[in-house]
């Protein structure tokens, strides 16, 4: 899928640091060459969208900060607005241009998906065919076995949504990278390197640097026993672990979740 000059500048992959665990699903979902076969024959294979957790195939040359994969089922973070049938006097009105940020719209057949990304935030609503600019909304969220889940990660993503329409940062300031966070951008240069027909010491070689892998590359060693796991782990994901980042299974858990088994 790419070559040696795509995967091993690290520096390409700095946005990584900053995607949420859906985003990142779609960054190991694009790299799957089944998709992507999939993606050029879609026209004569519409219906293949929903055996890789979509309702519309992506394109999977679009990387996550410009895709905007429509995942089915939906997952927590979807925001759902419907119009308000029995609206208080200081309702709050439906304003797409209130909401800050770099706006996407698609339509999956049903309705609209908008997502919106500022700094270090992404905001995924989906908006009613009924709902117009003006009209009084409500928020809505699916019943399900375990409720106070859905509701706090609803919460925190109405938290977003206060924020964007009241004025989202046009710049962040992050504190160092968590280990978690290096391991996935490390775990899809590694997966794009072996992609590329890389062999693990030129794996090694580009995460890790020359001097590192002259001393310590050794048969039974510890750097090339991370390589390998890197590698490893990137092709679980890339196969089909990928679902779980995006909680498309129903006992699916993503990166945050204090109990969620990483892959």
């Amino acid at each position: 899928m790419v070559d040696h000059e795509q995967w091993y500048p690290a520096a390409a992959y700095l946005y990584v640091l900053h995607l949420d665990d859906l985003a990142l699903a779609w960054e190991y979902l694009r790299r799957n060459p089944e998709y992507r076969r999939d993606w050029h024959n879609r026209q004569r294979r519409p219906e293949a969208a929903q055996h890789w957790g979509l309702r519309l195939l992506e394109d999977p040359d679009l990387d996550a900060r410009d895709a905007q994969p429509a995942w089915f089922p939906d997952p927590p973070e979807l925001i759902h607005l419907y119009p308000d049938v029995d609206p208080m006097p200081d309702s709050a009105a439906f304003d797409f241009w209130r909401i800050s940020g770099s706006k996407g719209l698609i339509h999956d057949g049903r309705r609209l998906l908008l997502m919106a990304r500022w700094p270090c935030c992404c905001l995924r609503l989906a908006v009613a065919p009924d709902l117009e600019q003006g009209m009084a909304y409500v928020h809505a969220v699916r019943a399900c076995a375990r409720p106070c889940t859905h509701y706090c990660v609803l919460a925190a993503e109405l938290d977003k949504l206060a924020v964007a329409a009241d004025a989202a940062p046009f710049a962040a300031t992050l504190c160092r990278p968590s280990p978690a966070v290096l391991l996935e951008l490390h775990t899809l240069q590694a997966l794009d390197a072996t992609l590329a027909g890389a062999s693990l010491r030129e794996v090694a070689v580009g995460l890790f640097g020359a001097a590192m892998v002259t001393g310590g590359w050794h048969a039974d060693g510890g750097l090339r026993s991370k390589v390998r796991r890197l590698v490893r782990r990137g092709r679980t994901l890339m196969l089909g672990g990928y679902r779980r980042l995006a909680q498309l299974d129903e006992c699916g858990e993503g990166r945050s979740a204090q109990s969620a088994k990483r892959p």
